[in-house]
């Protein structure tokens, strides 16, 4: 038993890590391109993180939260930074790729790596399913309102077509007029009626899903410089579309659209947790290229802060415009900032915005469809998957088998399926990465042989002995002075399983703040990674049981595959390599 503990916690130092890619690289020829700079990687986190949180859903977490939601950014921007600042010191001392997973690997072994590792691949695939599936919405719109739309059995998923069929059949049974159901019944009803037929079969498919993710796949696997260039553009036009929404939209702002500024208290801004965490998930997407920068121990550290900081700013700014421009209740729409300027009358302008969506979208497709090889790359090198996962395309000198196979892992379910209902799952994936990489730097403190002599980044040490404790109690009186409606619902046992489960995740959040507290005040941990890894535990509490339940779900399919494989064919496993590590 204790050697299967000693197995599943063997983990590579910084050292064996920096070995193990300094052989492949030099022996086999697997080096990939070192061509991004500070500004580059900049710009991959703009073009990550500004997206599909900022053009979509956004509206529904102002309308949820009023023009409080503002707030809920600069929290999750907190809680973003704490982490990001954990991110930057991994980066700096072990710049190779595999973002969390590497970090993870050099921190806690090979368990808990392969865990993070396997969720980095749900958070990064499922979050491009439901981004292509959402530029498809935004295109296929555009494309109707220049009189070039395609027929609807080609713009929807199976899944849709199917349902809102169904659905709409059973109320034009009831004597209800096809035009007076919603535009979305509408439209999956006549894609289903419509749709041609093999064998009893109806092709339905949503075929722009399909094309964004093939050209984006195409442009990852030929290279990283021309995924620079595209990228860089990309985030050039989505900028200046930014500042035009801004600095238009600041005319049209109605100051008493802010009163009251929480209309639905905390509560009420904390409903949006997911939609807005959503938009923050692509920072530490930076960190899967740290084989492809000039000088990435310096370049990783300030890129990561760089972005958040001009992300943020800009989110905060826009929510307090568009609940200003006009009334929160009205923002439960797919196309906020296109609505809002409808809503002005200035057509044109929401036209700007929706042609630029579907330029967000693209560029945040590409650097997540980036990311996620290279996440398959690290973990074939370490023996946890298939050798061909780490092969190195010899002329383009990317990961080309993993870029392949991470194009059908997001363009098959994107054409037949509509998983918008689980994107909660990329966000409560990548909050779990956050927790585990600001975990890793309090790990990595407790532990020896960290390089001594590493010049990189390394978070700033703050004593949490005494602070942490003080935050924790200014905390509970802000609680007690301004939500004492959810104590009380809390503390009630009333209800049952049914109402008690959902209390599962904040009673596990609370019994992880005690210990870590008592742990930070006996052996002075350091403030920052423990900030970070508390709210992105709290802001994990706040996705439902629900998210939870898929997300151990989707854990334990992993494990078996770990146990059958990665387990077995771990580097680490064969005696050479273990005394070599």
């Amino acid at each position: 038993m204790s050697n299967l503990l000693n197995n599943l916690t063997r983990r590579k130092s910084a050292t064996a890590l920096l070995a193990d890619y300094e052989k492949d690289g030099n022996i086999h020829g697997t080096n990939l391109v070192r061509t991004l700079r500070l500004k580059d990687l900049i710009s991959f986190g703009i073009a990550a993180i500004i997206g599909a949180g900022i053009f979509s859903t956004i509206g529904n977490a102002s309308a949820a939260g009023g023009p409080g939601v503002s707030l809920l950014f600069i929290f999750t921007a907190v809680a973003c930074g704490f982490s990001a600042l954990c991110y930057a010191q991994f980066a700096s001392t072990i710049p190779v790729s595999g973002s969390a997973y590497t970090y993870a690997y050099a921190s806690f072994g090979e368990l808990v790596a392969w865990i993070i590792g396997w969720d980095l691949l749900m958070e990064y695939a499922i979050g491009n399913i439901a981004v292509a599936i959402s530029w498809s919405d935004y295109f296929t719109a555009v494309m109707h309102g220049v009189g070039l739309g395609l027929p609807e059995y080609l713009t929807m998923d199976y899944l849709s077509a199917s349902r809102g069929f169904e659905t709409a059949s059973a109320l034009l049974a009831q004597g209800n007029l096809l035009a007076t159901l919603p535009a979305n019944m509408q439209e999956a009803y006549l894609a289903w009626q419509q749709a041609p037929s093999i064998a009893g079969i109806r092709l339905v498919a949503d075929v722009p899903a399909l094309g964004i993710t093939v050209l984006i796949t195409y442009l990852v696997y030929i290279g990283i410089k021309e995924s620079k260039r595209t990228a860089n553009l990309l985030v050039l036009l989505k900028l200046l579309v930014i500042l035009l929404v801004i600095t238009v939209g600041a005319f049209y702002v109605n100051t008493d659209n802010w009163t009251p500024f929480a209309p639905n208290g905390i509560s009420g801004i904390m409903k949006g947790v997911s939609a807005v965490f959503f938009a923050y998930i692509g920072f530490d997407a930076i960190s899967t290229t740290a084989e492809e920068c000039e000088n990435p121990q310096r370049d990783l550290p300030k890129a990561m802060i760089f972005a958040l900081i001009i992300c943020t700013v800009l989110y905060v700014i826009l929510a307090l415009i568009l609940t200003g421009m006009v009334p929160y209740q009205e923002l439960a729409v797919g196309d906020p900032l296109a609505f809002v300027f409808s809503r002005v009358n200035l057509d044109a302008i929401a036209g700007i915005v929706a042609v630029s969506a579907i330029v967000a979208m693209a560029s945040v497709l590409l650097v997540f469809q980036y990311g996620q090889p290279r996440i398959w790359m690290s973990m074939s090198r370490d023996g946890l998957l298939p050798q061909i996962f780490s092969r190195i395309h010899p002329k383009h000198r990317t990961p080309s088998f993993a870029t392949i196979v991470t194009g059908f892992v997001v363009a098959v379910p994107a054409l037949f399926m509509n998983l918008t209902e689980v994107t909660d799952l990329t966000s409560i994936g990548t909050l779990f990465a956050f927790v585990l990489v600001c975990g890793g730097i309090l790990l990595m403190e407790q532990q020896q042989g960290i390089p001594a002599t590493n010049k990189g980044f390394r978070v700033p040490y703050i004593n949490g002995k005494f602070v942490l404790p003080m935050l924790l109690m200014a905390g509970l009186v802000l609680l007690y002075v301004y939500n004492q409606e959810g104590l009380t619902q809390f503390f009630r046992m009333d209800g049952g399983w049914e109402t008690f489960q959902h209390k599962l995740p904040l009673i596990g959040f609370i019994l992880v703040v005690i210990v870590l507290t008592l742990l930070t005040f006996t052996r002075n941990l350091s403030l920052i990674p423990v900030l970070g890894l508390l709210t992105n535990l709290y802001l994990m509490t706040e996705l439902g049981i629900t998210n939870w339940s898929r997300f151990m779900a989707w854990l334990a399919l992993g494990l078996l595959i770990y146990f059958f494989y990665g387990y077995r064919n771990s580097k680490l496993h064969k005696p050479a390599a273990k005394v070599a590590a």
